[in-house]
């Protein structure tokens, strides 16, 4: 197996876990935090404080593995099209801190109920009040950061559509995607309350990334064809 190929499922194999630690955070929160229930959800988090923190790790597991994604894609990229592959790296390496720093909005929900001393000043209520502020501000704060994981999938996108080593196809989806999650987040903002339509604009991203991810780890790259094009391109 060559370098590149390899390097192809190393990027495959960091997507498939980031697509592993992603959902389970996701679902974790997702049996936790109550919309607008602030009682249920106090009761659900401090009867569940193992699966919450379960879920907050695996967060920040999926944010590490982010961090190496593009770093691993630079390399089998990088002959492609140099300023794209920067360009892809830059936007990962802005989007990670964002999302890493409101983690901590998520974490606070946790941390004014957990019956910290010097939170004893507060009644239940408030406390309660707080938790569902602090995850409020931790949704919001995730529908910023996608701003830059929505843009970082435009060059991705370009750069497989580019290279002649991966499917033409699966460099468009990634470029529609980008677009598609980058018009959620204006539209989280702008029309509150449309989140069926948000859903369907998530749909192009998840499927993007799943066929690349699948792509790479099962069928691997055309290394052949890559090397002719590096041949042809030093002849001229």
């Amino acid at each position: 197996m060559g370098t590149n190929k390899r390097t192809a499922r190393l990027a495959g194999l960091i997507w498939l876990l980031m697509f592993v630690f992603g959902p389970i955070a996701q679902i974790v929160r997702s049996k936790l935090f109550v919309a607008g229930d602030m009682v249920a959800t106090a009761q659900n988090i401090m009867s569940n404080e193992n699966l919450f923190r379960m879920g907050f790790v695996s967060d920040l597991m999926m944010m590490a593995l982010f961090l190496l994604l593009p770093l691993v894609l630079y390399k089998l990229f990088h002959n492609v099209d140099k300023n794209l592959s920067i360009l892809m790296v830059i936007l990962v390496m802005v989007s990670v801190p964002i999302n890493m720093l409101n983690l901590l909005n998520e974490y606070a929900a946790f941390q004014v109920l957990s019956g910290t001393e010097y939170l004893g000043v507060f009644g239940a209520e408030q406390l309660m009040a707080q938790a569902m502020l602090s995850y409020d501000l931790y949704l919001h704060g995730y529908e910023i950061a996608n701003v830059f994981f929505a843009l970082w999938l435009i060059p991705l996108g370009l750069l497989v559509y580019k290279s002649v080593f991966l499917p033409r196809i699966l460099g468009i989806l990634l470029v529609v995607g980008g677009c598609s999650l980058f018009l959620e987040v204006f539209l989280h903002f702008l029309l509150p309350g449309f989140e069926t339509v948000n859903m369907i604009l998530l749909i192009p991203q998840t499927l993007s990334e799943f066929a690349f991810l699948v792509w790479v780890l099962i069928r691997g790259i055309n290394e052949s064809k890559g090397t002719a094009a590096r041949r042809i391109e030093s002849i001229a």
